[in-house]
């Protein structure tokens, strides 16, 4: 004959009136909002709650429900190792957050790096102490905006943009614009544009900007397409038509790349 499974009482929420809520390591156990004594489950009935009130707390008997609700509200609001980590990483993201958006704004504009803690961040420390009158040493410590910070967000934005629009170029079709450019040094520079429809809306987006390392011939240019093409896995066959800027490297009558 089998033995008989031991019954598991429940938490009630009328337990709180008796001064016990819920352990908050195990919630089948009840735990004493006075003394934060841990009592079995066996425990778990309004006779046995009530004799440890009356027994250990005698001053708290005649207390009614509104008193223990209250400390429970402080129990839940007090600090705790788990809430002090979760909130100092919520406030360390937000700071990584604010870099990423500012390093944006800043290679938008066309500004040096060295703005970021030259200017930017001097300005929000002003703005925080004289408008807000909150403590500044804090929050600007979290937005880390040196040079080589700034340049490091703006290169994995860069490389993140440049996947996505790779990705999306690889199952659509799009006509291309290809602009050759001579940098200081003679350094040629192929400029290549990408023109799509995405959610019923025309984009057009830098798609690279490579150096030409051998000469500025139509077969090299083509080559550096074909050559970045292959390693984005990007179907030649999704073109569906070429724009260039009219030099004759492009439009040559024999081996331009048009």
């Amino acid at each position: 004959m089998s033995e008989s499974k031991k019954k598991c009482r429940q938490y009630s929420v009328d337990y709180l009136k008796l001064g016990f809520i819920a352990s908050l390591s195990d919630k089948q156990l009840p735990m004493c909002h006075l003394c934060n004594i841990v009592l079995g489950n066996d425990a778990m009935k309004p006779s046995q709650l009530q004799d440890h009130l009356r027994r250990c707390h005698p001053d708290k008997t005649d207390k009614d429900l509104k008193y223990f609700q209250t400390l429970k509200n402080k129990l839940q609001k007090r600090p705790t190792m788990d809430r002090m980590f979760a909130l100092t990483s919520q406030r360390n993201d937000d700071g990584l957050r604010a870099s990423y958006n500012i390093s944006l704004l800043m290679a938008k504009s066309g500004k040096p790096h060295t703005i970021g803690e030259k200017l930017i961040l001097p300005v929000v420390e002003e703005v925080l102490k004289t408008v807000l009158h909150k403590p500044a040493s804090d929050i600007i410590k979290r937005i880390p905006l040196s040079n080589n910070t700034v340049e490091r967000r703006i290169d994995e934005m860069s490389s993140d943009i440049e996947s996505f629009l790779c990705n999306y170029l690889q199952t659509t079709h799009f006509s291309i614009q290809l602009d050759e450019s001579t940098l200081p040094g003679n350094a040629a520079l192929l400029l290549a544009y990408v023109r799509f429809i995405m959610n019923q809306e025309i984009y057009e987006e830098l798609l690279y900007a490579r150096t030409l390392t051998t000469d500025t011939k139509g077969e090299s240019i083509f080559h550096v397409l074909k050559d970045y093409f292959i390693q984005k896995a990007i179907p030649l066959s999704n073109i569906t038509s070429v724009a260039t800027d009219g030099a004759p490297v492009m439009v040559g009558r024999y081996r331009g790349i048009s």
